[in-house]
């Protein structure tokens, strides 16, 4: 961030102290008289299990053509929680069974945060919505094959299926 958001003036980077501690240096504002903390945007993104882990569900959007996780940005007033309800409800018309953190990372194509989620289904009844152009059920095997490779939705799913125990019989 090189102007300040409200009036437009350069920044500087000045030492910012909280409460005798110092932040560093971080972007300032002369004329407001403001430190302007950098912002982005915060999304979620899930690996999507079928009720027994057996399956994984991989969308494509905007005709890409190629096979990610079921993402979306939390909107204002929002928490983690809500917006994995309403994105799986959304994209895929799935709900929400059980959830855990998986990991999280900066994506700064989209200057987005992204939190993502090992997702548990009680059905495996979806419906696409028009902004997903096609999904499907994959084992857990065809799924580390067709995710978009080299992808950050990869690194996600294979970090996932680190932290989880599945039995070795449906590895296969």
């Amino acid at each position: 961030m090189k102007y300040c958001i409200e009036c437009g003036k350069e920044l500087i980077l000045k030492e910012n102290f909280n409460c005798g501690v110092s932040e560093g240096l971080v972007p300032y504002c002369t004329n407001c008289e403001e430190f302007r903390f950098p912002q982005f945007n915060t999304s979620v993104s899930m690996v999507v299990f079928n009720k027994d882990y057996s399956k994984i569900l991989l969308i494509q959007q905007y005709g890409r053509g190629v096979n990610i996780l079921v993402a979306g940005y939390v909107t204002k007033g929002e928490c983690l929680e809500q917006t994995l309800r309403r994105e799986l409800k959304e994209e895929v018309n799935l709900d929400l069974l059980s959830f855990e953190f998986n990991a999280s990372s900066y994506f700064e194509k989209t200057n987005s945060l992204i939190c993502n989620f090992i997702v548990q289904t009680e059905n495996e009844d979806f419906e696409i919505n028009p902004e997903v152009d096609y999904a499907q059920w994959y084992s857990i095997e065809q799924a580390k094959e067709v995710i978009y490779q080299s992808s950050l939705a990869q690194e996600f799913l294979l970090k996932a299926l680190e932290k989880i125990k599945i039995p070795a019989m449906l590895k296969r």
